[in-house]
This record gives C-alpha cells, structure tokens and sequence, in this order.
C-alpha cells in the first residue's frame, strides 16, 4: 500500500441511551452494545487508518446530534452524514439550516431500504428537499439500494444532475447469486450518471466468504462502471463485526485496491472522499492524547 494519508469514509457509532435504534436487536450479537468514539478509533489506529467520516445509523435528530457532538471532540471525524426529513422539504430546510452551521455536517442519508415506502426517491417532496442539498452543494447516500432503489437511484441522478449522489455498499451486490448481471446492468446506469459516486464498503454478506475472490466481481465491475477517481473505500465498521471485523476487512479490500496505480490508489482511499465531502485539508493528524 502506499504512503498516503487513508479515509474511512462509512464508519458508524451509536449510543444505545441516547436513541431507540430499533433495528439493533438482541439477535444482531456484537451490534447491540454502544459503539463508542474510542473503540472505533482503536480499530483506525490499529489498521493504520487516519481519518473517518462518521454515517448516521437511524433516521433521527438526535441520532445525528450524537455525531456531530463526537465530530466536534474528535480531530479523526473528517466529518458527519447526518439525516434530515426529506419527505417534508419545510422541516428539511429548517434542519438544515440548523446543521450545515457546523462545518463537520458534510452530507445526508436517509434508511431508505427500510422505509415502508417503495417510491421515496421519487416522491415531490423528496425531490424538493434534495435540491435543497444539491444548493448547499451537500450529497446524498443511498444505502443498501439493490434490489428495490438501485434503479430509482440512477432516476434520481439523472433528474438532479446538480445533486451528487453517492451509492453506498456499491448497492450491495449479490455475490455469486443469480441476480448479479441484473444489479451489474442496473449499476451501470446508476454510473452512467457522472453526478454519481459510488462506496466501496458494506460488501459483507452474512455466510459468505469475506475473500478479495468473492468481492472481485463486484469490485471488477464497479472500476469498469465508475473508475477509480468515482469510487471511495469505506469499512462500514461495525457491521463487520458480524464478517470479517475490522481488520479482516481492511486487508480484503487494501489487497484489491493495492492492485491499482498510486494515483489511483490515493482517489480511492482518500482524495474522492475529500472531494465529494468537502473534507479539506486532508492531512496527517497527531494522535489524540490517551
């Protein structure tokens, strides 16, 4: 790997006092406990990582608050994709007025694949309120978005050229199943969009080997569609709790990424996460006192 300054751009926290989080149930395991600042940090250091931008992990306020507040103590956090209420573009405003004051707020994400609602990209309000975004020159993460709102995601780019939207999980691929050349074309259309981005994280599936050998048909394919000054590597920690942790996961992906050219290499792991965040400068931090 080459000597360049590396961002996690998908890392989540979550204080179980601080919010419900209804889908962290006793079953997900290691996932139902408060993931702290510190623990996460120690993962970083650990695997060599310097910087994170920290994900919202619920479709709340307080949610988003709880980032913001860590942003603000922690030098690591490059910076906050918080929620605001896209489906009501009045209170979406008012929250982003409030938001976009602190300079850690660099984008927006909304659960979409667990909203009820099949056609929320495509709603007016919805539409009205990311124009909002697009204004504040902010993107906007769509998660898990194969198979239900990965083709309304290349919809949306393609009616708001001005909005950058930013695919997370690389839409979550469908390693070896049936449907990969379905989500592969549909991808593609998404990627056709040049005011697309897409995350290269999230890609652990439960009972699936996480190996560089599995995920490189996705990952063939997401460098054909986007290219690397497109694409953005990201842990998703701490869902990888559940896979490969952290380090197993970092090793996967830095294997396939060290394949590619040092300029490439540097999109890839830190300069599209800097462009497409805003997160300026990207450089070397000390290491917080213990």
């Amino acid at each position: 790997m080459i000597d360049t300054v590396l961002v996690d751009a998908h890392l989540h926290l979550w204080d179980l006092d601080r919010s419900a989080y209804s889908w962290i149930s006793p079953d997900l395991g290691p996932l139902h406990t408060t993931i702290t600042a510190d623990r996460a940090h120690a993962e970083l250091k650990a695997a060599g990582v310097d910087r994170a931008v920290l994900v919202q992990a619920e479709d709340s306020v307080a949610d988003t608050g709880f980032l913001l507040e860590v942003a603000a103590e922690h030098d690591w956090v490059a910076g906050v994709v918080g929620w605001v209420r896209l489906d009501d573009p009045a209170v979406a405003e008012e929250q982003l007025d409030r938001f976009t004051a602190d300079p850690a707020f660099v984008g927006v994400r909304h659960l979409v694949h667990d909203d009820p609602r099949a056609d929320f990209l495509a709603l007016p309000a919805v539409r009205t309120s990311l124009r909002l975004l697009a204004e504040r020159g902010l993107p906007y993460d769509v998660p898990d978005a194969w198979p239900r709102h990965l083709a309304a995601t290349g919809e949306l780019a393609a009616a708001l050229p001005e909005l950058l939207v930013v695919v997370d999980h690389l839409g979550k691929p469908p390693h070896g199943k049936d449907d990969f050349a379905d989500w592969r074309a549909v991808l593609a259309s998404v990627a056709a969009c040049p005011n697309t981005v897409a995350k290269v994280s999230g890609l652990q599936v439960p009972g699936v080997p996480f190996t560089a050998d599995v995920l490189r048909p996705a990952w063939d394919a997401a460098l054909e569609l986007f290219g690397p000054d497109r694409l953005i590597w990201g842990s998703d920690w701490p869902m990888t709790l559940l896979t490969a942790g952290y380090a197993g996961t970092w090793e996967v992906l830095s294997a396939l990424v060290g394949e590619l050219s040092p300029d490439e290499q540097r999109a890839v792991l830190a300069g599209t996460a800097a462009r497409v965040y805003g997160i300026q400068p990207v450089s070397i931090l000390p290491e917080e006192p213990c």
